[in-house]
């Protein structure tokens, strides 16, 4: 009798556990239903970041390249005529002015050449205005043969006309009325062929041949003053005579070098640029240069960069141009060009962690009210952790500097106080 009663006490105890169990189980499963917002309140929150102002700041110094000073003109001295070098009047390294006589060649071949054309111009000067007189006078004979001619056609006209008056009323013969028309038609024929040889005279050139010879002599006289002149062998320019490889007694061929004038003032500076660098430059009439130790920084005009690369150099060519009255820029220095101005060095940054970068481009986050732009940028250089922005936002805009990694393009995002 007492084991049933344990029996049914055991019983009951465990039936009352599994009914507590059953009840918490149905407790917990329906806890979600009584909360039916919350899913929904957390899918629409914003995402929250942090943002400032983008503003200019200077991201570094003038960006310098170095330069060679050259000589804007480089000239060869050459011999036109050749000859012996019988003086010297300037040496190298001397400063010189474009057409100031460097060194002399004998002059006693030519002279004498000069002394034979001068006998011969003189003679065929001579032959012309002879044969401009002969002319002249051949010419006065034959216009007073026409007028002879003239008057006597016009006296055997009176004759003829009075034969006809008188055969009419038969004072003359036939015979004698056709003797002085004959008459008449030649010399009427002989006035003809005068008149002829007057205008033959008049339009034809019987000079040529005279002119021709006097005109050759004059040729020759400028071609021997010319000769003469390239006796004096000058500077083909202002500079500085770099080169000179005559000594007296020398014997010179015409066409060959015999030295080199440099100009210095004004000399160009030459520098090679990348691709970057150039189009630092490109539309800039003028750029500041100096040389460390020799002159203060001034201004040179920009007077050719290349819209190509140079296929050897692989870079764009600079020249520039300055003037240089005190000598004191030498060719074969160094100088170094500033390719940007301080002013330039003012830029809209960045901090370069704000950029989110996707393949080979590179973008940022602009907040627009309560929502994000995403903005594709250019960038140009880097100082320490800002980055230059060359294109793509401006001074001024709010920019997201954190928390842009989880945004997309139009977001709604939360600034974080």
């Amino acid at each position: 009798m007492k084991r049933q009663l344990f029996t049914i006490k055991r019983s009951a105890k465990l039936i009352g556990i599994v009914a507590l169990s059953a009840a918490i189980a149905v407790g917990c499963s329906a806890a979600p239903a009584a909360s039916p917002t919350s899913a929904p309140a957390a899918a629409s929150q914003d995402k929250t970041v942090k943002t400032a102002k983008i503003e200019k700041q200077k991201i570094g110094e003038p960006i310098e390249q170095v330069g060679d000073v050259v000589s804007s003109i480089q000239l060869d001295v050459v011999a036109k005529a050749n000859g012996e070098v019988i003086e010297i009047l300037k040496k190298r390294g001397e400063k010189v002015e474009k057409g100031e006589v460097l060194f002399r060649l004998d002059p006693t071949d030519t002279l004498i050449q000069k002394d034979l054309n001068a006998v011969n111009l003189k003679g065929t000067q001579e032959g012309l205005a002879s044969a401009k007189q002969t002319v002249a006078n051949g010419i006065a004979d034959a216009k007073d043969g026409v007028s002879k001619l003239e008057t006597a056609v016009s006296d055997l006209e009176k004759v003829y006309n009075k034969a006809r008056n008188d055969y009419d009323q038969g004072l003359v013969t036939k015979t004698q009325l056709d003797q002085a028309e004959t008459s008449l038609n030649n010399m009427k024929k002989d006035l003809d062929s005068a008149r002829r040889k007057l205008k033959a005279l008049q339009e034809t050139n019987s000079l040529s041949q005279a002119e021709t010879a006097y005109e050759s002599a004059q040729v020759n006289s400028r071609s021997i003053e010319r000769s003469l002149s390239n006796l004096e062998v000058k500077a083909p320019a202002s500079g500085i005579l770099t080169d000179l490889d005559v000594e007296v007694g020398q014997t010179i061929t015409p066409g060959g070098r015999v030295g080199e004038v440099q100009q210095t003032n004004p000399v160009k500076i030459k520098s090679q640029l990348t691709e970057t660098a150039a189009n630092l430059v490109r539309g800039k009439t003028e750029l500041t240069f100096y040389i460390p130790g020799v002159t203060d920084k001034a201004n040179a005009k920009v007077i050719f960069l290349s819209d190509v690369i140079n296929g050897q150099s692989k870079a764009y060519d600079l020249e520039l141009e300055v003037p240089n009255p005190d000598g004191k820029l030498k060719p074969g220095s160094k100088a170094q060009v500033e390719l940007t101005k301080e002013d330039e060095q003012v830029v809209p940054v960045v901090p370069s962690l704000s950029i989110v970068r996707e393949g080979g481009d590179s973008f940022v986050y602009i907040l627009n009210g309560d929502t994000v732009q995403k903005r594709k940028v250019e960038l140009g250089r880097l100082n320490e952790t800002n980055q230059e922005i060359i294109s793509g936002v401006k001074e001024g805009e709010t920019l997201v500097v954190s928390g842009q990694h989880q945004l997309k393009d139009q977001d709604k995002v939360k600034v974080a106080n």
